[in-house]
């Protein structure tokens, strides 16, 4: 008898898994959401530019990104469980040492480094066992555990406001260092899925699946068009992706807001963040639309509202826009990592979650920087919103060719091989790459 990976359960323990993975998200993207409240507090304190500060953020998103095929491959090397504890280690120590406020080198090391590989290490694993354990619902189990995200960071903004206030910035950044140990608790929950017994009538098709694909990292993925097309928006929509929770914060503060006022615009962003997940979540698992055509409306409306946002002179017209940006927002995130699964299966999103991430840095690395440089030179904030939006709605291009591409070869397969409830049968899935 072989032995392989059991089937989904779409259940049962899964959502221990999603709960766990809910905690991780708050305590990985949330805490980095919301770093734009330290933005105004570094600068000032080195007295450097608008886009010297940003890359500390910027080496954050590079590093977090840079990280997911090693963290891949460490998940199936080692267990996701394992690599998620170590994460949790890693973000601890790299908040911890950027407390002691030695110089700005050391905060790009500190944060940008080990919080990054940290952070990745934690995401990267989660998203991955909410993924496995769960094939029906899987749209709304990460939607949920994404949502996590969200509802931290509604607390985190006042939270973290009221920390730099009460400590300074460097005994803010102290305290989340020790609340980012709960990482590692979270990781202790990730149980591996057992292992399945299978007929001996399948043996050879899965003796041949275990041999080419099992603990390996699939860098072939990259030869399939679709999958390097999507990493293509992946990269356009990275550049405008970190751009807007980096610069809200200033561009309300130059509006002559209170930082109070501030902190609860980003609480406002998190709220529809959160709706936007989980109605983006609840639309895609009733499959009404293709995820890819979902996306594709989604992104481009996000770019659209950014492209406008600068329109927003006061605290309420910034609140419509900004609700607006983050329930898109939410719509985005909710789905572009499960979309995967549609472009190489199950079977090969590990593999191409790692990749997707690892080349999606360059927009990530270079977007922050960019969008300072621009503030930089216009002296205004706004210039940020239009470079941020403009990616965004070039990005939704790729998607539909992507979707075209992926239509277009499943017109080609059985009927059987279309059918989602195969999607992710090893035996089933082995039959139809034959096609």
């Amino acid at each position: 008898m072989e032995r392989c990976l059991s089937d989904p359960p779409d259940g049962g323990y899964g959502w221990v898994v999603v709960t766990s993975a809910f905690f991780i998200m708050g305590l990985t993207a949330a805490v980095f959401k919301n770093f734009g409240l330290f933005f105004l507090e570094i600068q000032s304190h080195y007295d450097v530019l608008n886009s010297t500060t940003s890359w500390v953020t910027s080496s954050t998103i590079a590093v977090f990104h840079l990280g997911a095929p090693l963290a891949s491959a460490l998940s199936m090397r080692l267990s996701q469980r394992a690599v998620i504890m170590i994460g949790g280690l890693l973000a601890t120590s790299g908040m911890i040492i950027a407390s002691l406020d030695l110089s700005l080198p050391w905060m790009y090391l500190s944060i940008g480094v080990l919080q990054g590989l940290g952070v990745s290490f934690s995401w990267i694993p989660a998203n991955s066992m909410v993924s496995h354990y769960f094939r029906r619902w899987r749209p709304i189990a990460y939607a949920i555990a994404s949502s996590g995200e969200c509802v931290f960071a509604m607390g985190f903004s006042p939270f973290f406001q009221w920390l730099i206030d009460s400590y300074s910035w460097q005994g803010a950044l102290l305290i989340i260092g020790g609340l980012q140990l709960n990482l590692c608790v979270c990781g202790a929950l990730m149980k591996p899925l057992p292992a399945a017994q299978t007929s001996i009538q399948d043996k050879p098709v899965l003796e041949e699946r275990r041999t080419s694909k099992k603990g390996t990292f699939q860098w072939s993925l990259l030869q399939r068009p679709e999958l390097l097309l999507y990493i293509v928006f992946a990269i356009l929509a990275a550049t405008g992706f970190f751009i807007p929770p980096l610069f809200l914060v200033p561009y309300a503060s130059s509006l002559g807001m209170e930082q109070y006022w501030v902190a609860s615009v980003l609480s406002v962003l998190a709220l529809a963040d959160l709706l936007g997940r989980l109605a983006c979540g609840w639309l895609a698992n009733l499959r009404l639309v293709r995820n890819l055509q979902l996306l594709t409306i989604v992104v481009t409306a996000l770019g659209v509202v950014l492209l406008l946002l600068p329109i927003a002179q006061s605290y309420w017209s910034i609140l419509v826009f900004v609700s607006l940006y983050g329930f898109l927002f939410g719509c985005v995130v909710a789905i572009h990592v499960t979309t995967i699964v549609d472009i190489v299966g199950l079977e090969g999103f590990d593999s191409a979650l790692g990749l997707f991430m690892l080349l999606r840095s360059s927009g990530g690395f270079v977007g922050p920087p960019a969008a300072g440089w621009l503030v930089d030179w216009t002296h205004d904030f706004s210039a940020s919103f239009y470079f941020s939006g403009l990616c965004l709605v070039l990005s939704g291009v790729f998607v539909v060719l992507v979707d075209r591409l992926v239509k277009k070869k499943k017109l080609k397969l059985p009927d059987s091989c279309t059918e989602s409830e195969t999607t992710d049968h090893p035996i089933l899935k082995a039959d139809c790459a034959d096609v």
